[in-house]
Formats: structure tokens, C-alpha cells, sequence
């Protein structure tokens, strides 16, 4: 049970309005980008290939988390009362960030499979079905998971709508889950293929645009990724160790701060992806 007060709640909405504004700048810019890819994609008359089916899903799961920032921003500034529905948003933001970290994981394993194995690349079959069919298993997994997880997050758990009490720490097994298998075993791949397919591609004799320009997306979609989730994943690790004072309530600890801002930049990737598989894409035609 939260030991916050309805007092010292609002006294920290007050302090809010830096979130609500950075917030605002990852709405607006994240709505643009992300209502042109939509845009693409309904407006595209080609036959789809299973690269368009893993960046479609990737496309909805950033559009969704952009849709519902507006919520967040309007807590900063008003504060929501802790209910229900803050547990519903809780989970709508987690399963959208981690969907996109597990699709662009399997964007890289694919564009890493049809660059190493061109041949046999050509191949394949059902690429369009199993494109669906691990999306749908993601989709499923990450529900899944926010339903059997739902009391770390209930009413009575969260200091604000968005934020928790700070002498309520998730749960262990689930910062486990998230932190190996939602970020570091990602990680791992994504570094693994992305530093493949860089090494292919220099040792191919064309020095053309399009090759630099490949190399160039592969690596900044790399590092985007590393700079997003990271530091989010660091600060529920060190969030869990913080000691929490009995006057919490008053102070902004400064784990919690770090949690806040770690936040922030990961919900900026959801205006990266867009732009760097739009790129991406336009370099292979699979």
C-alpha cells in the first residue's frame, strides 16, 4: 500500500511539467513519422513480402504507445487518480515497447538470414506465415505476461497514474524476465546480426552509395537501440536495490528520477523506427 498522501501527490504534479513538455516534443514528432509509415503502407500497391508484415506490426506497436501519450502528458500536468485504467496504460506502454524490441529483433535476424544465405533465401516458403505467426507469438507472450503480472501494477500499488510507490518494487522474477529475455538476449542478437551483416557487406568489392548508405542505417539502427533501452533497463535493476527512506513521500529519490528520464528515452525510439526501416527497407527488396 502506498504511503504517499493525497498532499504530497499533488505537490509533485506541480513538479511534472518538465515530463509533460518532453513528453509533448515525442508525441508530436512520433505522430508525424509514424502516420507517414502508416500512410506508406496503406497507400502501397506492391505484392507484401514478410519484411512489410514485421515492419506493419512494428509500425502499429509505435503508433499505439504515440496515441496514448497524450494521457501521459495530461497526468503530468492535472494528475490522474491512480484506477484502474493507469494499470490498463501501464501494461499498453510496456507490451508496445516490447514488442517493438522483439520485432526489430527478428527484423535483424531476417535481414541477417537473407544477407548470409541469399540462395537459400530464395528459396523459402511461407515467409509471409511465418512473419504472422511470430508476431502473433509476441503479441500473445507480452500479454500474457502483463496478465500474469497484472498486481504489480494494481491501484493500490501506484503513487500517480504512470508512476508507482516507491516502496512497492516489482516483482523479481518479472524484472528477471524483462531484463534477459526482453532486453539482453535481444540485445545480443541484434548486435550479433547487425555486426554480420556490416562485416558481408565490407567485404563485398562495390563501393556504391547504396552499400555506405545500407551499412550506415544498420549501424544507427544499432546504436538507436542500444541508447533507447538501455538506460530504462539499468534503472529497474538499480531501482529495486534503492533504499527507500520513511519520508520518501517528500523526495525525489534519485533512482526514481533516473527511472523517469530512462523512461522517456526509450519512448523516444518509437520515432526512430519508423525512419530508420523506412530507409532500410528501401535498400533490399525482399
Amino acid at each position: 500500500m502506498c504511503n504517499s498522501t493525497t498532499n504530497s501527490t499533488t505537490n509533485n504534479c506541480k513538479e511534472d511539467i518538465l515530463q509533460g513538455l518532453a513528453y509533448s516534443a515525442v508525441f508530436l514528432l512520433g505522430f508525424l513519422v509514424n502516420a507517414a509509415a502508416l500512410r506508406a503502407f496503406i497507400a502501397k500497391r506492391d505484392p507484401w513480402t514478410d519484411t512489410h508484415i514485421y515492419m506493419l506490426n512494428l509500425v502499429i506497436a509505435d503508433t499505439v504507445l504515440i496515441l496514448f501519450i497524450p494521457l501521459r502528458i495530461y497526468d503530468a500536468f492535472y494528475c490522474l487518480h491512480p484506477n484502474e485504467f493507469c494499470t490498463f496504460l501501464i501494461f499498453l506502454h510496456y507490451i508496445n515497447m516490447y514488442v517493438s524490441i522483439m520485432i526489430t529483433t527478428a527484423i535483424s535476424v531476417h535481414r541477417y538470414l537473407v544477407i548470409r544465405f541469399p540462395l537459400q533465401a530464395r528459396s523459402w516458403r511461407k515467409k509471409k506465415e511465418t512473419a504472422c505467426a511470430v508476431c502473433l507469438v509476441f503479441w500473445g507472450l507480452l500479454v500474457t505476461i502483463c496478465a500474469i503480472f497484472r498486481e504489480n501494477n494494481d491501484p493500490k500499488k501506484l503513487w500517480k497514474c504512470y508512476e508507482r510507490c516507491k516502496d512497492n518494487q516489482l516483482d523479481p522474477k518479472l524484472i528477471v524476465i524483462l531484463v534477459s529475455l526482453g532486453f539482453l538476449a535481444p540485445l545480443l542478437i541484434i548486435v550479433f546480426c547487425s555486426s554480420h551483416i556490416i562485416c558481408i557487406l565490407l567485404k563485398v568489392g562495390d563501393k556504391s552509395e547504396e552499400k555506405k548508405s545500407t551499412i550506415g542505417i544498420v549501424t544507427a539502427n544499432m546504436i538507436v537501440f542500444i541508447v533507447c533501452y538501455t538506460p530504462i533497463h539499468i534503472a529497474f535493476i538499480v531501482n529495486y536495490f534503492e533504499k527507500v527512506p520513511e519520508n520518501w513521500q517528500s523526495k525525489y529519490l534519485p533512482a526514481h528520477v533516473y527511472l523517469l528520464v530512462a523512461e522517456w528515452i526509450a519512448s523516444t525510439n518509437c520515432c526512430f523506427d519508423s525512419i530508420g526501416y523506412y530507409f532500410l527497407l528501401k535498400q533490399f527488396y525482399f
